[in-house]
């Protein structure tokens, strides 16, 4: 069984971080990316990305320094990186040795600029939705530059594990790049609904905090077959069995 998470818009490589690490596979293609995003000027990259001045000017930079070469001095490992919701649900820094090794077997997350990431490779801090429609040669965008690459090594990865089930906690708008027909797993996506006077609906700003702390609670845990994602009870979430399916395990909070 594989996780599957977004990364995060914010990010720092500050801070502790821990001997164990591993590099991303697709550097290369990275690099394509980055070097077509280098010839942006901070007002371009601003219209590409629909971001503020700052922002633009900042990942201008980035993209600038942005080199093949990581290493403990010039970046951090994926998992420690990324801030925001889901990885303040996920607490990774929080994470034992044993649980971060389950979790570079069991885990990946999605990249814009990485494709995929196990989450102990190192990254350079950058910003690149996988939405953004970055031309790159015969490419308008980076679903089509990306193509069935990611489906594939996904499939590399689950191919020696005992269940066959991508847990799909990433956004709908990185899940997209995952070419579903091509995988040789099935796909169980679990739904946060929180309620009030009698209404559940997904909040975003909390379901992102829930996709992380399932991950957490799937790490913690060494949960192998998703029918044990059930008993996720977290934050005051519980199992709603009577609008789950097979395919979507819905989880209500009161």
């Amino acid at each position: 069984m594989i996780v599957l998470l977004s990364p995060a818009k914010k990010l720092t490589i500050s801070g502790n971080k821990p001997s164990s690490f591993s590099e991303p596979e697709f550097i290369n293609e990275a690099q394509k990316l980055i070097k077509e995003l280098q010839k942006y000027s901070p007002p371009k990259l601003q219209k590409l990305m629909s971001v503020s001045t700052d922002i633009a000017e900042l990942n201008v930079n980035r993209f600038a320094n942005w080199t093949t070469n990581h290493s403990l001095e010039n970046a951090k490992q994926a998992i420690l990186t990324f801030t925001g919701e889901v990885y303040n649900g996920l607490q990774a820094s929080k994470l034992n040795k044993t649980e971060l090794a389950y979790a570079q077997e069991h885990l990946r997350i999605l990249s814009g600029l990485y494709g995929i990431l196990k989450p102990l490779d190192l990254i350079h801090e950058y910003r690149l939705e996988m939405g953004t429609k970055l031309k790159v040669g015969k490419h308008t965008n980076l679903y089509s530059f990306w193509g069935d690459v990611i489906s594939e090594k996904l499939n590399d990865s689950i191919k020696n594990h005992s269940d066959k089930t991508i847990v799909n906690l990433a956004s709908t708008e990185y899940f997209k790049v995952i070419n579903t027909k091509k995988l040789n797993a099935n796909v169980v996506t679990p739904i946060f609904k929180d309620g009030k006077n009698g209404d559940y609906k997904v909040v975003m700003m909390y379901a992102k905090k829930a996709r992380g702390m399932m991950a957490n609670y799937i790490i913690k845990n060494k949960i192998e077959n998703p029918a044990n994602l059930i008993g996720f009870n977290e934050d005051g979430y519980y199992f709603n069995p009577k609008i789950s399916t097979d395919k979507e395990l819905v989880f209500y909070r009161n």
